[in-house]
C-alpha cells in the first residue's frame, strides 16, 4: 500500500476539495504522457491506479511476433515466454514498465502534469462554489484600492467593488468587513473574476431576507424595492398572515431588525411601506410621509395624478425630486404631483370628474383625516365617505 500517496491524497481532498477520484485519473494521464517522453508513442500503453491500496501499475501491451520491427509494440516468442510460458504467437502480453526508469524530462513532464490538473479543479471548485452565490450577499474584508476599484477577499477568491458599484462618499479602510452583493461571477483562464456591488437594490432585499425571520420562512414578502444608494430605500411588503404586520416583522422591536441594516448600508435611510393591489393606496402609500388629499391612478396607461395639500408638495416631491422618484420606481406609475391650488387651476384636473355630484357638498375648508385619508376609495365630509366613487379612474 502506497501510504505516502494516499495521505497526500487526503490532504489536498480536504484543503482543495477536489474529488480523490479525479485525482486518480491525473496521475494515470501524468503517467500516459510520461511514457510518451520516454518511448516516442503511448497508444499501447496501459496504466491501472487501485482506488483502495493507491498502488499504481504502468504496462505496454505488446503482440508476440517471430521477428521484431517495433519495440514498443511487438515482443519476440522467446521474451514473451520469460513473462508468461503459455505465451503463443500472436498474443497480446502486458508487459509491465517501470516508472523508476522513466528520465528526468518525462518525470518532469509528468509532475506538469498533475499541477496542472490541480490547478484547474482547484479554479472549476472556487467558479462553482461562486457561481452558486451568485445574485445573493456575502462577507468580504476589504483588501486594497487597485486605482478606483476595490478588491475584496472572499476567503477562497478575491472580488472586484468597480467603482460604478461603489456607493458614492463611501471609503473603506484595509481589512475592513462589509457586505456585498455578487454580480456575475465569469470564469476565466487566471481563475473565477467575481464581480460585486454595494449599490445593487436586491443587496438591501437580501439583507432583510437574513434579518427578517419572516421574510426568510414567505410569510413577509416584499413586492417591490426602489432605490437610491447611500441616500435612501423604498420597500413594499405584504403578509400572508393577517395576523402579522408585514411592516412591523421588518422593522422590528425598538427599531433593531432595520437599524442593523441601516448601520451596515452606512446610515442610508429606508423607507418600508404596506403593499396595496388598489394602486391608489399603494402610491398613497409609496408617497409617504407626504399626506395626501386624493390619488387619481390610470391603471392602463401606468399614471397618476396626485393632489396634495399646498404645504405638503414639497415634501411629497422631495429634495431634489427623490421622494417622487422613488415612489414611481417603486410603483411603476408615472406619477404628476400637484397641490390644491395648481389642482385646481389645471385643465382637466377636476375634482367633479371623479366625486360626482356630492362634489357640491364637498367643505373645501377640510383637513386630512390620518385614519380616513383622502384616497381614490373616498373623500370624506364630516368624517363620513362620499357615495359612489368609481372603483379605478
Amino acid at each position: 500500500m502506497n501510504k505516502e500517496l494516499m495521505e497526500a491524497l487526503d490532504i489536498l481532498e480536504k484543503e482543495k476539495e477536489i474529488s480523490k477520484e479525479t485525482l486518480f485519473e491525473a496521475i494515470e494521464n501524468s503517467l500516459l504522457t510520461a511514457c510518451k517522453n520516454h518511448f516516442g508513442k503511448a497508444d499501447n500503453i496501459k496504466v491501472e491506479v487501485n482506488r483502495e491500496t493507491c498502488d499504481f501499475l504502468c504496462y505496454a501491451e505488446k503482440e508476440v511476433v517471430e521477428e521484431v520491427e517495433d519495440d514498443c509494440l511487438q515482443i519476440s516468442l522467446e521474451d514473451a515466454r520469460e513473462i508468461s510460458q503459455r505465451a503463443q504467437l500472436g498474443d497480446i502480453i502486458h508487459v509491465e514498465i517501470k516508472s523508476k526508469e522513466f528520465g528526468r524530462i518525462a518525470t518532469q513532464n509528468a509532475k506538469n502534469v498533475i499541477l496542472q490538473k490541480i490547478r484547474e479543479e482547484e479554479r472549476s471548485v472556487i467558479y462553482n462554489q461562486y457561481f452558486e452565490k451568485e445574485k445573493d450577499v456575502v462577507t468580504g474584508i476589504v483588501q486594497r484600492y487597485l486605482g478606483r476599484n476595490i478588491s475584496i477577499n472572499l476567503g477562497k477568491a478575491d472580488a472586484i467593488l468597480n467603482e460604478s458599484e461603489q456607493v458614492k462618499g463611501e471609503v473603506f479602510k484595509p481589512t475592513e468587513r462589509i457586505k456585498v452583493y455578487i454580480l456575475e461571477v465569469k470564469n476565466t483562464p487566471k481563475g473565477p473574476r467575481i464581480l460585486v456591488s454595494r449599490t445593487h437594490p436586491e443587496l438591501v432585499k437580501r439583507l432583510f431576507e437574513s434579518e427578517v425571520t419572516e421574510i426568510k420562512d414567505g410569510t413577509v414578502e416584499i413586492k417591490s424595492i426602489a432605490r437610491e444608494a447611500g441616500s435612501r430605500t423604498k420597500m413594499a411588503v405584504w403578509s400572508n398572515d393577517p395576523n402579522v404586520d408585514a411592516v412591523g416583522a421588518c422593522v422590528g422591536l425598538n427599531g433593531a431588525r432595520v437599524n442593523s441594516i441601516v448601520e451596515e448600508l452606512r446610515g442610508e435611510k429606508i423607507d418600508i411601506i404596506n403593499w396595496d393591489e388598489n394602486p391608489g393606496n399603494l402610491i398613497q402609500n409609496a408617497l409617504s410621509p407626504a399626506k395626501i388629499v386624493a390619488v387619481f391612478a390610470d391603471p392602463e396607461e401606468k399614471t397618476a395624478k396626485v393632489v396634495v395639500p399646498d404645504y405638503q408638495l414639497s415634501l411629497a416631491i422631495g429634495k431634489e425630486g427623490q421622494n417622487a422618484r422613488l415612489a414611481a420606481r417603486l410603483t411603476g406609475y408615472k406619477i404628476d404631483i400637484k397641490s390644491e391650488t395648481q389642482a385646481k387651476d389645471a385643465p382637466g384636473f377636476r375634482y367633479e370628474d371623479y366625486l360626482g355630484d356630492e362634489y357640491e357638498e364637498y367643505d373645501e375648508s377640510y383637513e386630512y383625516d390620518e385614519d380616513a385619508g383622502y384616497t381614490q376609495e373616498g373623500v370624506y365630509e364630516e368624517g363620513e365617505p362620499v357615495e359612489e366613487i368609481p372603483e379605478e379612474v
